[in-house]
């Protein structure tokens, strides 16, 4: 250890081994001065901050780079690992480009031409995120890419909010269980709430819950959603979303006319 004299500046070297467990005074051998010294703490160096090494919060899920949810993957294997079962967006290919382009060139037509109600082109996918638990996210996500939907698949609440935020979703299904360790139910509620009126109306909300039956109006009221759903009833989601559409836009369609608003479907 080596103590510093305050006065003189001299330097004195002091054994390690002889110093007392406690605080201690010296007298600087040059100009007689009393330094008071305290006696280095155990294992100091290896205990400071920059002896860790790799802090370990930045090892911290909060801290990485938010990701949106990927889309799912239908003809992946079954015995795939967790985390595999998902591929990136297809590419469009180039019947969709053609279909894109003449869906531009439509906007050129005279007004009265158009449909009052804009709607959806036949070759333009509904976009479904799916937030739901382990225990049904394959089932539901299969259930949907079946019936032509663009599935995306949130494992927590961070994918499912980047995805929102990315991309126009037109179904989002929560399970109140999805992602319990951070409430990613609560947060993905409320991402759907702050939505301005014009964005809601084209987004389509389903609960899936055990506490209520399929197609129950008054739960979905309760929930302040568009659709329940039974998790028995996976099967038959796809049908019973578009039932559950068709009385949404037919709600909407007197209103959609006036503001020329797109339909959900």
């Amino acid at each position: 250890m080596i103590v510093v004299c305050s006065q003189c500046t001299t330097r004195l070297q002091l054994d390690d081994a002889k110093l007392p467990s406690r605080a201690f005074t010296i007298r600087c051998p040059k100009c007689q001065n009393i330094i008071s010294a305290q006696p280095p703490a155990a294992n100091a160096t290896e205990q400071g901050a920059l002896a860790v090494g790799n802090s370990p919060a930045l090892e911290n899920p909060r801290y990485k780079q938010p990701t949106p949810a990927p889309a799912f993957n239908p003809e992946s294997s079954d015995e795939a690992d967790e985390g595999q079962s998902y591929a990136q967006s297809p590419s469009v290919d180039a019947g969709s480009i053609v279909q894109m382009l003449a869906a531009l060139l439509q906007r050129g037509m005279p007004e009265k031409e158009r449909q009052a109600v804009a709607s959806r082109p036949a070759w333009e996918r509904r976009r479904a995120l799916v937030c739901v638990t382990p225990e049904h996210r394959e089932a539901v996500a299969r259930a949907l890419a079946a019936d032509n939907y663009h599935v995306f698949v949130a494992d927590d609440a961070t994918q499912a909010i980047e995805r929102m935020r990315e991309d126009h979703m037109d179904v989002v299904i929560l399970e109140p269980g999805f992602d319990q360790l951070e409430q990613g139910a609560a947060f993905v509620t409320r991402e759907v709430s702050i939505m301005r009126p014009a964005e809601r109306r084209r987004l389509f909300f389903v609960h899936l819950v055990t506490s209520a039956r399929t197609l129950d109006a008054h739960a979905a009221f309760v929930n302040n959603v568009n659709l329940v759903v039974n998790p028995v009833d996976i099967e038959i989601l796809p049908q019973t979303l578009e039932r559950a559409l068709r009385d949404f836009n037919e709600l909407y369609r007197d209103f959609n006319s006036v503001f020329r608003g797109a339909a959900v479907s």
